[in-house]
C-alpha cells in the first residue's frame, strides 16, 4: 500500500508534513523561548557589535559620581584575542566617600520571563587579574545602594565562570534573592582603590 506525504512550500522550498511544522515552530517561536530550550539563556554574546545585548536593551556605564565619588570609568567595544567584546576600563578612587565604575543592564522580558528557571550567571571574561564584582537587583531593591553580590577574578586570558545565585549576599537589604523578582545586572569594579580594566564576551543564566 503506498502512504501519501502532503508536500508544502516555504520560500519556494518543498517541504513534507513532519518538516513542514517544523519549519513553523521556527519562525513564529519567541527567540527568548528558542535560548531557554538550550543548556543556557543568553543575555549578551556581543552579535550586536553596539552596546545593545543580544537580548535587547544597551549596557550603560554608571560612577560613583553619582553619590560624589570622583572614580572615572569608561565604556568601549572592543576586540580581544579576536573576540568581540564589551570592555570597562577605568580608576576606582576611595575619595569623597565613592569607590565603584560598574556596566549594568536592565534586563529584557524575555530573560526575566526564564531566569527562574536557572542555577546562577555564566561569565566569559577577560582581565588584568583583579577582583570584580557581579551586582543583581531586583523589584525588592528600593535604595541605590542595595544589591546582592558575589565576586570573581578576571584573569588576562578568557576564562568561563559560574556564578550560583546561591552565592550571592545581600548586601543592604533583609530580604533574600528572589530571581523571580529579577531586573537588572552589573559587573562592578569596587572595594579597593584600582585601575580597572576587563571585557566581557558573554553573559548569560545557566
Amino acid at each position: 500500500m503506498c502512504r501519501s506525504v502532503k508536500i508544502f512550500r516555504l520560500n519556494g522550498a518543498k517541504l513534507n508534513g513532519r518538516y513542514f511544522i517544523l519549519a513553523v515552530l521556527l519562525v513564529f517561536t519567541p527567540i527568548s523561548l528558542l535560548m531557554a530550550t538550550q543548556n543556557d539563556l543568553t543575555i549578551d554574546d556581543r552579535t550586536t557589535n553596539d552596546f545593545r545585548a543580544a537580548s535587547g536593551n544597551a549596557w550603560y556605564l554608571v560612577t560613583d559620581g553619582v553619590m560624589g565619588g570622583i572614580s572615572t570609568g569608561r565604556l568601549s567595544l572592543d576586540t580581544i584575542e579576536n573576540r568581540p567584546c564589551l570592555r570597562m576600563q577605568g580608576n576606582v578612587s576611595l575619595e569623597n566617600n565613592g569607590g565603584f565604575i560598574q556596566i549594568a543592564l536592565d534586563l529584557s522580558d524575555d530573560i526575566l520571563k526564564y531566569a527562574q528557571n536557572f542555577t546562577g550567571v555564566l561569565l566569559e571574561v577577560y582581565g588584568n587579574n583583579e577582583q570584580y564584582n557581579l551586582h543583581l537587583r531586583t523589584q525588592d531593591i528600593t535604595l541605590p545602594w542595595q544589591s546582592y553580590r558575589t565576586t570573581f577574578t578576571a584573569t588576562p586570558e578568557w576564562k568561563t565562570l559560574h556564578l550560583p545565585f546561591a552565592e550571592f549576599i545581600p548586601y543592604r537589604i533583609d530580604k533574600a534573592l528572589d530571581i523571580s523578582r529579577l531586573r537588572r545586572i552589573g559587573i562592578v569594579a569596587i572595594g579597593h582603590a584600582f585601575h580597572a580594566d576587563l571585557c566581557l564576551g558573554k553573559i548569560g543564566l545557566y
